[in-house]
């Protein structure tokens, strides 16, 4: 298969229902479901690369790749306030009744790495191996800086070619890739503009959340996801790129030594965050989900 398939679920906010788009890639009834989901900005067909490595190496596996609500084919939200984990992990209950999964394991990139940190340290929860790639409890500040550079700003490119230059310039992080490998990244993360030309594929008022945060906010943020990183009680990869700026080599030797105590791979020449689709980035992972 080289394509997925588009599903989508509803999903219960404050103002009503929404649709969240999956694409989902293998066995449509394979008992085992590897979730990955995106980071802040991005969508669902980030992990194609790696959806049909997995599928390659085990076709009767399931792996399921949200649009997080606000981004890609999923539905915006009338209240921006919305775009909070909380209210994401909320929406994945929903996806994960949908999908009835047997063994249930999860890939999180970034911000998807916080959603499944929110849920799998959930009593009961079905996630049965984790990976948190390049996140953790504490997110630098100067990655958020970064961050709030780019993320919501109005935006047009005039080709598809532009759009990916301009993608690459605040995405260096994302380690050396081909053109091609580039350009397959970027182009689910466009979208017609209005008149031409390509704007980004998500809700600009995605950023209305991310600005108010104080850093009061920030440090009560910070306790209660240690809080639920000690209540992990799953086998967990942390991934991270030698070279981050939002995941600290501190706080990934401390989750190596508290909670689940995570194993922790890193990659040299990556930053924030790495994309799963270099080959060594894709063992890892692989090795971590269909071992015995």
């Amino acid at each position: 298969m080289t394509e997925p398939r588009l599903a989508h679920v509803q999903c219960l906010d404050s103002r009503g229902l929404h649709r969240m788009a999956y694409w989902e890639w293998g066995d449509p009834a394979g008992s085992h479901v590897v979730v990955c989901v995106h980071g802040l900005s991005r969508q669902g067909r980030d992990f194609d690369t790696l959806a049909r490595d997995l599928v390659s190496r085990s076709p009767q596996l399931r792996v399921v790749c949200p649009d997080v609500v606000g981004r890609g084919r999923s539905d915006w939200l009338a209240d921006p306030m919305g775009y909070a984990i909380p209210h994401y992990v909320a929406d994945m209950v929903t996806l994960l009744a949908r999908l009835n999964a047997g063994t249930l394991d999860w890939v999180g990139t970034s911000m998807g790495g916080l959603i499944g940190l929110g849920l799998a340290s959930l009593k009961q929860s079905p996630v049965r191996r984790l990976v948190l790639n390049d996140v953790g409890p504490v997110i630098e500040a100067q990655a958020l800086q970064r961050i709030g550079t780019y993320l919501g700003m109005p935006v047009k490119w005039a080709t598809e070619d532009a759009a990916a230059d301009a993608l690459q310039a605040i995405s260096t992080g994302f380690g050396p890739h081909t053109r091609e490998q580039w350009l397959e990244l970027t182009r689910p993360q466009l979208v017609a503009a209005e008149g031409g030309g390509f704007k980004p594929h998500y809700d600009p008022a995605i950023a209305v959340p991310f600005r108010a945060i104080t850093p009061e906010i920030a440090a009560a943020g910070q306790a209660g996801l240690w809080y639920a990183y000690d209540q992990l009680r799953c086998p967990t990869l942390l991934l991270r790129g030698a070279d981050s700026d939002l995941l600290s080599p501190d706080t990934a030797r401390a989750m190596t030594e508290r909670g689940p105590r995570a194993r922790l791979v890193e990659f040299a020449g990556v930053g924030h965050a790495p994309t799963l689709v270099a080959a060594d980035q894709r063992e890892a992972v692989a090795g971590f989900l269909l071992s015995p």
